[in-house]
């Protein structure tokens, strides 16, 4: 297991536009259509790095928590698909339903997306407010594999809980830890 961490997108950046191929609808969807009026959570993740394994459960039950609350929620796979297979579009579809996502998850087939994003790993999270503007990125919570803390997602539930109290987001903010992004090879 790689430990990558994230690279810190700056805050206050505008998050950058995309339309890629959601793999449960498979259905071309934009940032514009996805995005919400309150927040948008924009999260890199793949089907077999064991560090978004680790925290899926944690990923849906905070999905669920705050998308009655208004927020969208978003994932990105953007690996290398023909030296990680595993991570293919139909295999996606596969893990989104067997997990249980009840968000889209895309597919970016480029990696011009998860490069616009400076994601660096999986799981890198992202959240936006109204304006679209980078207000927190980094780690869900502090668990990780074997290290015996809970997934809480205590991290991004703070900045979320923040936006929709119209409150500041702490600017300290701890990046995420997991498997770097399948970069392919030019």
């Amino acid at each position: 297991m790689s430990r990558t961490p994230s690279n810190m997108l700056p805050l206050g950046t505008t998050a950058p536009n995309f339309k890629l191929l959601d793999t449960v609808s498979g259905k071309m969807l934009s940032l514009a259509e996805l995005k919400s009026d309150k927040a948008t959570v924009i999260m890199f993740i793949c089907n077999h790095c064991p560090f978004v394994k680790h925290i899926d459960d944690g990923i849906v039950a905070l999905a669920k928590d705050y998308q009655s609350k208004g927020v969208s929620f978003i994932a990105i796979s953007s690996n290398d698909i023909e030296n990680y297979p595993q991570d293919s579009p139909d295999l996606m579809k596969v893990e989104a339903e067997k997990v249980g996502y009840t968000f889209p998850y895309l597919y970016d087939e480029t990696q011009e997306v998860a490069k616009a994003y400076q994601a660096a790993c999986t799981p890198d999270f992202y959240l936006f407010d109204a304006e679209l503007k980078c207000v927190y990125r980094g780690q869900l919570d502090d668990s990780r594999p074997g290290n015996g803390q809970p997934v809480t997602g205590k991290d991004l539930r703070s900045a979320l809980d923040c936006v929709l109290n119209n409150k500041g987001v702490d600017s300290e903010q701890r990046p995420s830890l997991g498997c770097n992004i399948k970069w392919k090879v030019s």
